[in-house]
């Protein structure tokens, strides 16, 4: 066990990369609260805010995952498409000419395993219900 450990420290220096990087826009900008209308403050937030939406519950998913005892490898799998997924989303997100394929590929890699652990603990509980 731990391999959830580890995708949540690395998944948390990205958070940390994400909010740094947001705190010093504001600063660069001049900007206390909300994004000033600013769309390079805008995307910097929602790319930080989306990144907080879907980590947490996902590594939750994943620790349950891993607790139910399925294999390294998949615990792996998940993980590291949650870790891609969500750098790919961070950087198609936070440009104002907008990588699109970033985006769409982030979101893909994130709500697969999202769906992945769902199914694996769904089959897990009707097992254990039997």
């Amino acid at each position: 066990m731990g391999i959830v450990f580890l995708y949540a420290a690395l998944l948390a220096v990205i958070f940390v990369a994400l909010s740094v990087r947001t705190l010093l826009l504001r600063r660069r900008l001049g900007i206390a609260i909300g994004d000033g209308d600013d769309p390079r403050m805008l995307r910097a937030m929602r790319a930080h805010a989306n990144f907080a939406e879907y980590v947490p519950f996902s590594l939750l998913l994943f620790f349950f995952v891993e607790v139910a005892g399925a294999s390294a490898l998949s615990l792996h799998a998940l993980a590291a498409s949650l870790l891609a997924g969500r750098l790919s989303h961070a950087i198609g997100v936070s440009r104002v000419d907008e990588r699109y394929a970033f985006r769409v590929l982030g979101m893909a890699l994130t709500l697969a395993p999202l769906l992945l652990a769902a199914g694996f603990l769904a089959i897990h509980a009707g097992h254990g219900a039997a």
